[in-house]
């Protein structure tokens, strides 16, 4: 028998459907994806801590979930909600489905409701607090329970998902990924060296390091400049995360200690974290952007790039310092998507260059940041 689960929003709507996945009754705040492909990705952001995910696209779960796809340990989403939940699973890759996959760690699902009308909801009113549960079902309680949720602002959700402690990283990207190209699996004794800042990293971007030719050390996002030093390293990465960027400020007293230090590049979270340690602001978008379907302007080559997204905050461009100039700008609503500083080897951008599944255009920046990295060791040879 199917199992009634219920979805309620902190403006008193409830939607009914059909349980998949846990059982079991979860907060945080609603929000969608509009990708067509790419939700095990997804599942395994670590960005999503603290949200319950709806995918716009009506079909979810027909090519299955594999381990080879994952972008972190485990699943950190709250909750995932679907229209409809395949079947079967058809992929060659797969080694299980979309149910067992949220069943084996504890993530509740919700399939059968108006996704559209969601979504709707969603867009006009702003992002949302919500309760999904399978073993609560009086709709009055579970709103009162999404009413009374903390939501994302002012919580630090980063110590919730950073590594206990550093390690190496010596993984290439999928093969899947080059199209056809080689894939390398080892670097010169000489490659130089990377400190990458988790504060909730996707594994794609470390692979996208690795495949420039950096050797690459993870640390956690809470790690101190005297400990990324330590290092000796060649660059600095910030990596993308969850929530609100404000209440992260050890990211940011690091990160005002290291920039004019090292080459630096941020995606997502790094990117905010970066222009508040340099002075600026962030603010809370109405309803985000997450999806792969993107449009960017790059102010440096005039060209837009399609590319994915995954944010519920944004950088405020009046608050900008001198020293920083924006370099690319969101089509849909003109919120700022990169950062540069004007002399430093510093740069940074909103969305996510790494996207698996997701559209290519934009991986020239890993490349950058090498040639960023490259200059700076040479410099230091001269000097």
């Amino acid at each position: 028998m199917n199992k009634i689960a219920k979805l309620a929003l902190e403006d008193g709507t409830v939607y009914t459907g059909q349980s998949f996945g846990a059982e079991g009754e979860v907060d945080g705040e609603v929000c969608f994806n509009t990708s067509m492909t790419g939700y095990q990705e997804i599942l395994t952001d670590p960005s999503y801590r603290g949200q319950i995910v709806t995918m716009t696209y009506p079909e979810i779960g027909n090519y299955g979930v594999n381990e080879e796809d994952f972008e972190s340990r485990r699943p950190h989403l709250a909750g995932f909600v679907v229209r409809n939940l395949s079947g079967s699973v058809s992929n060659f890759r797969a080694t299980g489905s979309l149910d067992a996959f949220l069943k084996r760690f504890g993530i509740p699902g919700i399939r059968g409701i108006d996704t559209r009308a969601l979504v709707r909801r969603i867009r006009n009113q702003g992002a949302m607090r919500g309760v999904l549960s399978t073993v609560d079902l009086d709709d009055a309680s579970l709103v009162a329970k999404a009413q009374a949720s903390p939501g994302l602002v002012g919580r630090d959700l980063v110590r919730e998902v950073v590594p206990e402690k550093g390690f190496s990283w010596d993984h290439p990207l999928s093969p899947w990924a080059k199209l056809g190209e080689a894939v390398h699996d080892r670097l010169p004794p000489d490659a130089p060296h990377v400190a990458a800042l988790d504060f909730g990293m996707k594994y794609n971007i470390a692979r996208h390091l690795f495949d420039v030719g950096c050797r690459v050390t993870v640390l956690p996002g809470t790690a101190s400049a005297e400990d990324v030093l330590a290092l000796r390293p060649d660059g600095l990465f910030l990596s993308n995360g969850p929530g609100d960027p404000e209440p992260v400020h050890y990211a940011r007293q690091t990160i005002r200690k290291l920039y004019d230090r090292l080459p630096v590049f941020g995606i997502c979270l790094g990117h905010q974290l970066l222009a508040l340690a340099l002075g600026a602001k962030t603010f809370k978008l109405k309803f985000g952007h997450r999806g792969a379907n993107q449009p960017v302007t790059n102010y440096e080559t005039g060209r837009v790039e399609i590319t994915c997204q995954n944010h519920g905050f944004a950088v405020d461009p009046d608050s900008l310092p001198d020293e920083l100039e924006v370099t690319h700008v969101n089509l849909n609503d003109g919120t700022v998507e990169g950062l540069r500083h004007r002399s430093l080897p510093v740069f940074s951008v909103q969305y996510h260059p790494e996207a698996s599944a997701g559209p290519h255009d934009s991986h020239y920046l890993f490349q950058r940041f090498r040639e960023n990295i490259d200059a700076y060791r040479a410099a230091a040879a001269r000097s």
